[in-house]
């Protein structure tokens, strides 16, 4: 019959089980680490790497396409599309974050909706302000410019930049669109009460279902782009 082992043997066999069972378990991370990171980019379809490679979230909204303008209105605008779509290329983004290069008519894709109150069913949004496919056939209508060519008559209106702009001017300096005169409630330092008015349009602004990271900012944000409008614009007058 063999002899047991003695304590001082049996301590550091048991040390060298424990560090074995360590040693096993980090080459074990590593893997799991290693493996998480190459399915995590190789499994992403090519359209998803070109689309994180080209949508670049922007800490400052852009300019606007459109030129001249209230500059009350015009700083509104902005903060709208800091909500909405606070991108480095936003007249051409759809919900999610897809970019789309042509813009001759609205794009008209319907994107699943992945998070919120509406998840799981689809959305039409695309451009600076997200327009719905009918929202900016119906304002198109009222607001554009110029039709893209003669089928405009049927709603084949232009989705490109200045378009999409000058539709979203025309419609907030619509006081009867709105039941409020915006550009002079914004005047009067009334920016609660435009953005709550227009939170049952843009949702993202909040009083609304889908405020986001950007919503309690907006206040902020709009004093800052006021700001950058009225030195472009030092009268501050209405064109």
């Amino acid at each position: 019959m063999t002899s047991l082992p003695s304590p001082v043997r049996n301590l550091a066999r048991q040390r060298q089980i424990q560090l074995a069972k360590r040693r096993r378990a980090a080459a074990i991370a590593a893997l799991l680490l290693l493996g998480v990171g190459v399915v995590g980019v190789q499994s992403l379809p090519r359209p998803s790497l070109r689309q994180l490679q080209k949508t670049v979230w922007v800490s400052h909204p852009e300019p606007l396409a459109m030129a001249g303008g209230d500059p009350y209105v015009r700083a509104l605008m902005r903060t709208i599309s800091a909500a909405e779509s606070n991108i480095s290329e936003p007249y051409n983004v759809l919900y999610g974050g897809q970019l789309v290069p042509q813009l001759n008519r609205h794009p008209n894709t319907c994107i699943e909706i992945v998070a919120g109150p509406n998840q799981g069913q689809c959305t039409t949004a695309a451009g600076r302000y997200q327009f719905l496919t009918t929202t900016w056939q119906e304002k198109a209508r009222q607001y554009h410019p110029k039709a893209s060519n003669w089928f405009g008559g049927l709603g084949d209106y232009s989705f490109d930049p200045e378009s999409q702009d000058l539709v979203v001017y025309h419609w907030l300096r619509d006081t009867s669109a709105w039941n409020l005169d915006i550009p002079t409630a914004l005047r009067e330092e009334r920016l609660d009460e435009v953005l709550r008015r227009l939170s049952g349009t843009w949702t993202s602004l909040g009083y609304g279902i889908e405020s986001n990271s950007m919503t309690a900012r907006l206040p902020r944000i709009y004093e800052s782009l006021l700001k950058e409008e009225l030195e472009r614009s030092p009268s501050g007058q209405m064109p």
